[in-house]
C-alpha cells in the first residue's frame, strides 16, 4: 500500500515526538481537541494557556512557527463566518469602534475564532509529527472497525493518485482548445466529474477484490519487528505521551471551576 506515501503535512524529524506510537498520538490529539472545545468561551486565560501547550510541543518536534502560520489558512472559512455572526445576531448590541454589534454574536465569533484555530493547530501538529502508513495501524491498535480502518488505507493511498488523474484531464481538455472556466463548458466540466467518479469507483473494486484475494480481512497486522513499524505503545509510552492532554484537561478543568 505504498509504503513511501507521505502527506503532504507531515514535516520530516527525529523528535520523541515524531518517534511516539501513533495510537498515543491519536488519543492525545483527540483529548486536547475535546478539551479546548470544552472550556467555556467567556474565559480568556484559558486560551493562551493552550496556545502556550502547543508552542512547547512545537518547540519539542522542531516544528517551526513560519511551516505552522501558512497551513491555517484551511480555517479561513470559519473566520469568514465568524466576522458574519456579530452582525447577523440578535440580542443585546453593544458599540465596537461606532459599529453596533450583536454582544452573543461576538462571544459565539470569539469561541468560533479561538476554539477552530486552536482545534486546528493541534490537528497539523499531529498531522506534522504522524507519517501516513502509521495513521491505519493506529487506529487498529485503538479498535478502531475494520470498515473505516479499510476506507482509510485506500483514502491515503490513492487520493493522490485520483487528484494526479484529475490534473491530467483538465490538461487533456486545455490541450483541445477548451476553457474549463467559460460558463458555456460547465456541461463539459460535469461529464469529465462523471467521469473521473466513475474510474474512482471502478479503481476502488479492483483494489478491493485484490485485497480480498490476498487475504486482507479489513485489519492492519502489528508485524512486530518489520523495519519502519513502531512497537506498540507500554505504559511509560502512554504515560509520557498523554501529557500534554493531561494538562489540557487539568486547564479546561479550572476554567470551570473558577468560571
Amino acid at each position: 500500500m505504498g509504503a513511501g506515501h507521505a502527506h503532504p503535512l507531515y514535516r520530516e524529524g527525529s523528535s520523541a515526538v515524531h518517534r511516539a506510537p501513533v495510537e498515543v498520538k491519536i488519543v492525545c490529539a483527540l483529548i486536547t481537541v475535546l478539551a479546548i472545545v470544552a472550556t467555556p468561551r467567556e474565559m480568556f486565560w484559558p486560551f493562551a494557556m493552550y496556545a502556550l501547550l502547543l508552542m512547547c510541543v512545537w518547540r519539542w518536534a522542531s516544528i517551526p512557527l513560519r511551516w505552522i502560520l501558512p497551513r491555517m489558512i484551511i480555517e479561513l472559512p470559519f473566520v469568514v463566518l465568524a466576522v458574519l455572526l456579530p452582525f447577523a445576531e440578535g440580542g443585546a448590541r453593544v458599540s465596537v469602534l461606532g459599529v453596533s454589534m450583536s454582544e452573543p454574536g461576538l462571544w459565539a465569533a470569539w469561541g468560533i475564532v479561538v476554539k477552530g484555530t486552536l482545534g486546528v493547530a493541534t490537528s497539523l501538529t499531529f498531522a506534522a509529527t504522524t507519517h501516513a502508513r502509521d495513521l491505519p495501524l493506529g487506529l487498529t491498535r485503538l479498535r478502531v472497525p475494520a470498515l473505516v480502518t479499510t476506507i482509510l488505507v485506500l483514502m491515503l493511498r490513492y487520493i493522490d493518485l485520483l487528484a494526479g488523474e484529475a490534473t491530467r484531464m483538465r490538461n487533456a481538455r486545455l490541450s483541445r482548445g477548451d476553457s474549463p472556466r467559460a460558463i458555456h463548458q460547465v456541461g463539459a466540466t460535469a461529464r469529465g466529474v462523471g467521469g473521473l467518479f466513475l474510474r474512482s469507483y471502478e479503481r476502488g473494486e479492483r483494489v478491493h477484490l485484490s485485497m480480498a484475494s490476498r487475504g486482507f480481512t479489513g485489519r492492519i497486522p502489528d508485524m512486530p519487528g518489520i523495519a519502519g513499524v513502531a512497537a506498540p505503545a507500554d505504559i511509560r509510552s502512554w504515560s509520557v505521551g498523554l501529557v500534554p492532554a493531561y494538562l489540557a484537561v487539568s486547564i479546561s478543568l479550572c476554567a470551570w471551576v473558577f468560571a
